[in-house]
């Protein structure tokens, strides 16, 4: 029914298009479906959290815990983003899902899946090339959870609250019952590596074969990659690097672009130092300060990582300025195409009436990405919170 329903609220003239080519349209589907299986599994691992840590009303009480997969799916597939770039018949659906399926594959620490869709995503769009550290944390620690330190505080308060005699017995039981999360496994790392070299030789003898006689594979990754990091085409987009250097001198373009890409990785040690206890969400921070930064982003990116975002509607529930990023999403989604018409076909407006949209998106995202992170924070502290006061009580 739901497929139904989204088939023909794209318009029937689309709808024809798409059944000519509807790789676009089944890869949505599919993005969706791969969204909701990684947001049970977070799900599960957030309400067996809970219970370890003896937050039995917040983990029992029905609309407490919001089902985060479903409402990641539905925000997915039925965002406008998603859906423009599915009328448009952009290879962005193509892209999500490979990412999608590395996420999905590191969740269920099945290293073959995870490899295969990260040497994918990578290839298809440099970019997720980042998501190597989030993918090594979701395969030897495990799914998102509170921090370490927290499991190990309720175990030191309820070993303290046994009797001298039973101390030793009782902590052997505690150790047992809790299961204390956060134990790295190296064994599925080095298969998601072995994986790795594997997939990525295949992929680069498929490519050596069909662009043997166009230059060989030094030449595809010159028309590439070597495109995307070097900026070479200025046409307006809904990024802010085009218009940033149509105005730079020649003489500092290099110096500026070390600097734009440089700052994609300069965040992520720090990111994945703070966040390493939620490789998901370090997964969905870096997956939006990339489309936030990249040379040539798209609204498939953003359709990402937003339906990403869903997945942790429970953490992030307390998340401020959420109705003003609303309502600035909707501003600049309808003012966007509004002032590339007035300047692109009608000749009234200049440039930078679109490029103020594109600065007005990029702080929007960059508001998201830092009251999310804060809001996470936030919610590892209110789970700590209880454990202090009953550890202080105690002494």
């Amino acid at each position: 029914m739901v497929l139904h329903c989204y088939f023909h609220s794209l318009g029937h003239s689309r709808s024809k298009e798409l059944k000519g080519n509807p790789i676009t349209f089944y890869a949505d589907i599919v993005n969706a479906m791969l969204i909701r299986a990684t947001g049970q599994n977070l799900q599960m691992e957030y309400t067996r959290s809970l219970k370890l840590l003896d937050h039995v009303k917040l983990s029992e009480k029905p609309g407490k815990i919001i089902p985060s997969g479903d409402i990641a799916a539905l925000v997915y597939l039925w965002n406008p983003f998603t859906i423009v770039a599915c009328v448009g018949l952009s290879t962005s659906p193509i892209e999500n899902l490979a990412i999608i399926l590395s996420l999905y594959g590191a969740c269920k620490r099945q290293a073959p899946l995870a490899a295969f869709g990260w040497v994918i995503a990578t290839h298809l769009s440099l970019y997720p090339a980042i998501l190597i550290i989030p993918m090594i944390l979701l395969l030897g620690y495990g799914t998102d959870t509170p921090p370490r330190k927290l499991f190990l505080q309720r175990r030191n308060v309820e070993v303290g609250d046994n009797p001298p005699n039973d101390r030793c017995c009782e902590r052997e039981e505690v150790v047992h019952r809790s299961e204390v999360p956060h134990v790295f496994s190296w064994r599925p790392v080095i298969h998601f590596f072995c994986w790795t070299s594997l997939w990525s030789v295949y992929v680069l003898v498929l490519c050596g074969i069909s662009v043997k006689q166009y230059g060989g594979l030094w030449e595809l990754f010159k028309r590439t990659y070597g495109f995307m990091l070097t900026v070479q085409d200025l046409s307006p987009n809904i990024g802010v690097l085009w218009y940033f250097f149509a105005e730079v001198f020649d003489f500092f373009r290099n110096f500026f672009l070390i600097v734009f890409h440089g700052n994609i990785l300069f965040m992520m040690l720090p990111l994945a130092i703070r966040l390493k206890h939620r490789p998901c969400f370090l997964a969905f921070v870096y997956i939006a300060i990339s489309s936030m930064l990249k040379s040539y982003p798209s609204v498939g990116d953003s359709a990402l990582y937003l339906g990403l975002l869903g997945l942790f509607v429970n953490e992030l529930a307390d998340m401020q300025f959420s109705f003003f990023l609303f309502c600035g999403y909707v501003g600049v989604s309808l003012l966007s195409p509004v002032m590339h018409n007035l300047w692109i076909w009608r000749g009234t407006g200049n440039a930078n009436f679109y490029f103020a949209t594109a600065m007005a998106y990029a702080c929007l995202q960059i508001i998201l990405v830092v009251e999310s992170v804060s809001a996470m924070l936030n919610h590892d502290r209110k789970l700590r919170k209880p454990l202090t006061e009953l550890q202080d009580g105690k002494n």
